[in-house]
C-alpha cells in the first residue's frame, strides 16, 4: 500500500461507472475490498471516503470488511500539542517497518473552519514513508467531533485491518481531557509528555494516568526530563486503577523521536503490554467493549435520523399539544414518541 507525495489519494483513470439515480457513482463494493485486501492505497482511501462520508453504502461496506477484520494491534498516541505526537509515529512507523510490519496511520487532525477537511495534515509532516507501499498514512477531520477523534475512526480501522495492517497507530487531536476516547478505541495507549510543559501534574488533573498504558517523555534530552519522569512516578504512587492486584503499571520511557533515540524501548514495552493483554484476558475484553460503544454508537446515529423524521409532525405535534394542555407530561409522551418510531 501506499499513498501519493501529499498523502492523498489519487483515482484510478478509467471509463466512467454508470450513476444512480441520484448522480452518484455506482460503487462495486466486493471488489473495491477485494483490492483494498490486495494492497491497493487507492481502494483502501475509497474505503475510508465511503465511511466518512456516510455513504448509502456503508452497511454493505462493513458487512463485506468483518471477516477480514479483528487482526491488527491498535496503538493509540495522545499528549497536549507540541509534545510531538507526529515525529514520535513517524519513528514508530520507521522502527515497525524495520521488523516488516505492514503499519496503517490515523492523524486526526482539527477540522478546517472553512473546508471542514484536515488543518494540520500530518501526511505532510510524514513524507519520510510516502513510498513506502508497506504503509498508509491518513488523515481524517475531526469535523467537531469531541474526544480527539473523528466519529468514522472506528470504521476507518476496519479498513486499515481487513487491509491486511499488522499495526495501526492512531494519532489523536490532543485537546485535553476530551482526548481521553482513544483509550477505548485502543489496544495500547501511548500518552506522550514533554519536559517543561507541567505534563506530569496535568496528567493527574485531566485523568490521563488512568488511560495510558505506557508513558514516554519525548524531548528527554532538554532539561527538565528527569524531573518530568519524577512527576510520573509521583502521580502513579497517589494509586488509581493501575495499582490493583494483577493490574498493568505503565512503565515510563524516555525518547528523542526526532533521532530515534528510545524508540526500540517504546516498542518493547508495547509488546510486553500485548502479551499482557493477552494472558489476563484484558485484551479481550477491551475489545467487546470496544465493539459495544461502536453498536451504540450507531444506533443512537440511528435514531437521531428517525427523531429528525418526526420533527415537526403530526404525531410530534398531538403529543406537543397534550403535554401542553397538561393531559400528559413530557416523559410519558416521549415514550409513547419512542413506541411510535
Amino acid at each position: 500500500m501506499t499513498s501519493s507525495p501529499q498523502g492523498t489519494a489519487v483515482r484510478t483513470p478509467g471509463p466512467v461507472a454508470p450513476r444512480g439515480r441520484r448522480g452518484r457513482r455506482a460503487v462495486d463494493v466486493p471488489d473495491l475490498v477485494a483490492r483494498a485486501r490486495d494492497g491497493e492505497a487507492r481502494a483502501v482511501a475509497r474505503l475510508i471516503s465511503l465511511v466518512e462520508d456516510a455513504s448509502p453504502v456503508l452497511r454493505e461496506v462493513a458487512a463485506a470488511l468483518a471477516p477480514h477484520t479483528g487482526y491488527a494491534q491498535v496503538l493509540g498516541l495522545t499528549g497536549s500539542p507540541g509534545v510531538g505526537k507526529s515525529t514520535t509515529t513517524t519513528a514508530l512507523v520507521r522502527a515497525l517497518r524495520a521488523v516488516g510490519k505492514r503499519v496503517g496511520v490515523l492523524a486526526v487532525d482539527p477540522s478546517s473552519p472553512f473546508s471542514g477537511g484536515a488543518l494540520l495534515g500530518d501526511r505532510v509532516r510524514m513524507q519520510d514513508h510516502a513510498g513506502d507501499p508497506g504503509v498508509y498514512i491518513r488523515s481524517m477531520a475531526s469535523r467537531g467531533h469531541l474526544g480527539g477523534l473523528a466519529w468514522a475512526t472506528p470504521q476507518a480501522l476496519r479498513v486499515l485491518d481487513a487491509a491486511g495492517c499488522d499495526v495501526v497507530l492512531v494519532e489523536t487531536v490532543g485537546v485535553g481531557q476530551s482526548e481521553l476516547e482513544v483509550a477505548s478505541l485502543a489496544d495500547t495507549t501511548l500518552v506522550l509528555v514533554a519536559p517543561g510543559m507541567g505534563d506530569g501534574i496535568q496528567a493527574a488533573k485531566a485523568g490521563i494516568l488512568e488511560v495510558a498504558d505506557v508513558f514516554v517523555v519525548n524531548k528527554a534530552d532538554r532539561d527538565g526530563a528527569d524531573q518530568t519522569v519524577r512527576d510520573l512516578r509521583y502521580v502513579q504512587s497517589l494509586g488509581g486503577r493501575h495499582t490493583a492486584s494483577g493490574a498493568w503499571k505503565p512503565p515510563i520511557c524516555r525518547t528523542v523521536a526526532s533521532r530515534d533515540e528510545g524508540v526500540d524501548g517504546v516498542l518493547e514495552r508495547i509488546e510486553e503490554h500485548r502479551h499482557w493483554l493477552t494472558e489476563s484476558g484484558e485484551g479481550t475484553r477491551r475489545r467487546a467493549e470496544r465493539a459495544a460503544r461502536e453498536i451504540e454508537a450507531i444506533a443512537l446515529a440511528g435514531l437521531r435520523a428517525r427523531m429528525g423524521e418526526v420533527r415537526g409532525s403530526a404525531a410530534l405535534a398531538a403529543l406537543a399539544g397534550e403535554v401542553v394542555a397538561g393531559e400528559t407530561d413530557p416523559y410519558r409522551a416521549a415514550d409513547r414518541l419512542l413506541a411510535h418510531l
